[in-house]
């Protein structure tokens, strides 16, 4: 579900709003991000898996098959599905730019079991999320370091390598990338031999 020139208009904001419910309901994403990764999947499977209730499971997983998310794979019972690639970008002002991908999807399902996250999401948006996503992938790919990510985004280097740090299992997920081996304890290391 990628965004092109060729797309009709109101194909393209279909394909937005139902990756809209995704950003916004952690549940939808963890569903989504669970079957991008695994593969074909019974909501059984996600019951047992996810630790859902039954009657829940079955409407996010028929919410996201006809927002057109998921696509059934089968016709046969256990039905299966497969979840579709997300790629949507948008340009704010003209000047910034958001994807929106399953990477995207994952950050915000770990909204649920992730502290770091959760409230990074709650003082920046999902735009921040975006925003923090791509600079993790510039820094893991060594394009960046979280001095200048803290620059770009107005905080203190600590608090930029804390989000960093927190996305960086979702970047070696969905991108191939060499391990740089960079951590948290580095971080706090050279923050105090500064001083």
């Amino acid at each position: 579900m990628s965004q092109t020139a060729s797309r009709q208009e109101g194909e393209i904001v279909r394909d937005f709003l139902s990756v809209a419910d995704l950003l916004e309901e952690t549940q939808l994403a963890r569903i989504y991000t669970y079957i991008y990764r695994e593969g074909k999947t019974t909501v059984g499977e996600l019951i047992d898996t996810l630790d859902l209730s039954q009657g829940p499971a079955y409407t996010y997983v028929k919410q996201l098959a006809e927002t057109g998310v998921l696509t059934p794979t089968t016709d046969t019972q256990p039905q299966r599905y497969a979840a579709v690639g997300i790629e949507l970008t948008l340009t704010v002002d003209g000047d910034r730019e958001y994807t929106i991908s399953p990477a995207l999807v994952a950050a915000v399902a770990r909204r649920a079991t992730d502290e770091t996250i959760d409230s990074y999401i709650d003082r920046h948006g999902i735009h921040g999320l975006a925003t923090a996503l791509t600079h993790t992938l510039a820094r893991e790919g060594g394009e960046t370091t979280h001095r200048l990510v803290a620059e770009d985004l107005v905080m203190s280097p600590l608090e930029a390598e804390v989000i960093l740090q927190a996305l960086r299992p979702i970047v070696y997920e969905h991108f191939a990338l060499e391990d740089s081996g960079a951590s948290l304890a580095d971080v706090v290391d050279a923050e105090n031999l500064d001083e």
